[in-house]
């Protein structure tokens, strides 16, 4: 599947469907329907690439760019949107659930999305360079992260009350992956249920289902569900 790319928009983002921290970008852009070009980054779009290495010679992604301005990192692309776009979802509520919302969102980042990615990225590794040591502590700090939400997530259906938010952005794509590392299993069942809401949304199973053709290439083999 090829992701839909609208031109002569101001917005350009630099992603590709696969990357769970693209996810996470694009769940907003689509819930509220935003217009943006879509600039693929893959070897068919060399260009893209070398773009997106000339507005950020970090080479991460994902990264929009609003006319003349670029901005990087996932949380400020969000932020960004929501200061574009005063009449589309509060993805940032004031007060006390924003903050709330920005320690969550802080949460699934640091803890179960960068824990998850360790043991991808060390398979990835030439023979001689790997972490054991790295990797088996990064899935134990996932299960404490797994265990502290169990413990920790709202009541509600999202992660803060019934407003689907910024942090809900974060949960699913780190949420999505990290069950394919280490599975959540039965003696977490809120944070299960938590993730089997997540995966339902409509804007999250398309962001799901715009990946799918890449599977094949989670370096820990995807597992045949979800």
């Amino acid at each position: 599947m090829t992701p839909s790319t609208p031109l002569g928009t101001d917005l350009q983002l630099f992603a590709h469907p696969f990357s769970s921290y693209c996810m996470k970008v694009l769940i907003p852009l689509w819930v509220n329907g935003t217009l943006f070009e879509y600039r693929i980054l893959d070897e068919e779009h060399p260009e893209n690439m070398e773009e997106l290495q000339r507005r950020w010679p970090f080479g991460q992604f994902p990264l929009l760019v609003d006319g003349d301005r670029t901005v990087v990192e996932t949380t400020c692309i969000i932020e960004h949107l929501q200061a574009r776009d005063p009449v589309g979802m509060r993805w940032i509520p004031d007060g006390e659930i924003g903050r709330r919302v920005r320690f969550l969102d802080r949460f699934f980042d640091l803890y179960v999305m960068n824990n998850m990615t360790v043991p991808v990225f060390d398979t990835l590794r030439p023979e001689g360079s790997r972490d054991p040591f790295g990797v088996a502590k990064a899935r134990e700090r996932l299960l404490v992260a797994y265990d502290w939400l169990e413990a920790n997530i709202g009541g509600g259906p999202w992660a803060v009350g019934d407003s689907f938010t910024l942090a809900d952005c974060a949960a699913a794509p780190s949420l999505f992956y990290a069950d394919w590392v280490e599975e959540i299993g039965p003696a977490r069942p809120k944070l299960a249920a938590y993730r089997e809401r997540l995966l339902a949304h409509p804007v999250v199973a398309r962001a799901i289902d715009e990946a799918r053709p890449y599977r094949a290439f989670f370096p820990l083999g995807a597992p045949d569900r979800d």
